[in-house]
């Protein structure tokens, strides 16, 4: 899923994760992390991170997940 700031991706996945079944993989998994640890906002760290879940997560061999993102359309 990908929209603005605040409009309800976490909160509408995680309902998609209830009905589903799919696991659910927000932003806030990522981002959250990195500003805690390194005291900014890093790019390339979150980006390394995500790839890092989604390939382990392919490798797990399940069926699917619920991914949410915000996109900077203005980037």
């Amino acid at each position: 899923m990908i929209g603005n700031a605040a409009v309800g991706k976490m909160t509408v996945g995680q309902e998609l994760a209830k009905i589903t079944g799919l696991r659910l993989f927000h932003n806030h998994m990522t981002v959250e992390p990195v500003l805690e640890i390194f005291g900014e906002f890093n790019s390339e760290t979150i980006k390394r991170f995500r790839q890092v879940v989604f390939e382990e997560f392919a490798k797990a061999n399940n069926y699917g997940m619920i991914f949410t993102y915000m996109w900077a359309f203005d980037q």
